[in-house]
């Protein structure tokens, strides 16, 4: 059986996209949602997306958006959903919102960036898609030095408890071993 909604955390290069796209590998049709977006001028990053694009079956479609609330929300479209991931989709709502400047943040970026990561663990929580999420566990760390590195940490922090309450299952990949946090109900 199928779980509609897993999270998958890990650290760089763990191994959590991979064992993502292995637990949707015998899906033909997967909606693959990029949050990346493009980096011009920096091609050791546009090899990274060339090959996460190399490594997926042909016949998924990728959707290069960080308009995760309504991918989740779609009624036309039931395949399988592979987000990847929350960590960058996060950095483009700070982007958005302007929200990585201290003064703007409190000024009300805080709560504009609070209020678009509510809506998405809304979306995750509603979907009636299979969905993986993938996310970087950053709190395992050293903390940041700047107020913005310690914002981004706290905040995907909290998004990813969210993200994970509301899942039936959170896996947690260490040097490409997974182990499972939230085991699927029985």
């Amino acid at each position: 059986m199928a779980l509609p909604r897993t999270l998958i955390l890990g650290g760089a290069r763990s191994g959590k996209s991979t064992h993502a796209e292995q637990l949707l590998a015998g899906h033909a049709d997967v909606l693959y949602v990029a949050t990346s977006g493009s980096r011009e001028g920096d091609p050791e990053w546009a090899q990274r997306v060339e090959l996460h694009r190399e490594r997926r079956p042909v016949s998924w479609r990728t959707a290069e958006t960080c308009e995760l609330t309504a991918v989740l929300a779609d009624p036309a479209d039931r395949a399988p959903v592979l987000i990847d991931c929350l960590a960058l989709w996060l950095t483009a709502v700070l982007d958005e919102c302007d929200a990585w400047d201290d003064a703007v943040w409190a000024a009300g970026g805080e709560r504009a960036v609070q209020r678009r990561c509510d809506e998405l663990a809304d979306a995750w929580r509603l979907t009636g898609r299979q969905v993986i999420a993938v996310s970087n566990e950053v709190g395992m760390g050293v903390v940041p030095a700047t107020a913005a590195g310690r914002r981004f940490r706290d905040t995907l922090g909290r998004l990813n408890m969210a993200v994970a309450d509301a899942s039936e299952r959170v896996l947690l990949v260490v040097a490409g071993q997974v182990l499972t946090i939230k085991p699927p109900a029985v």
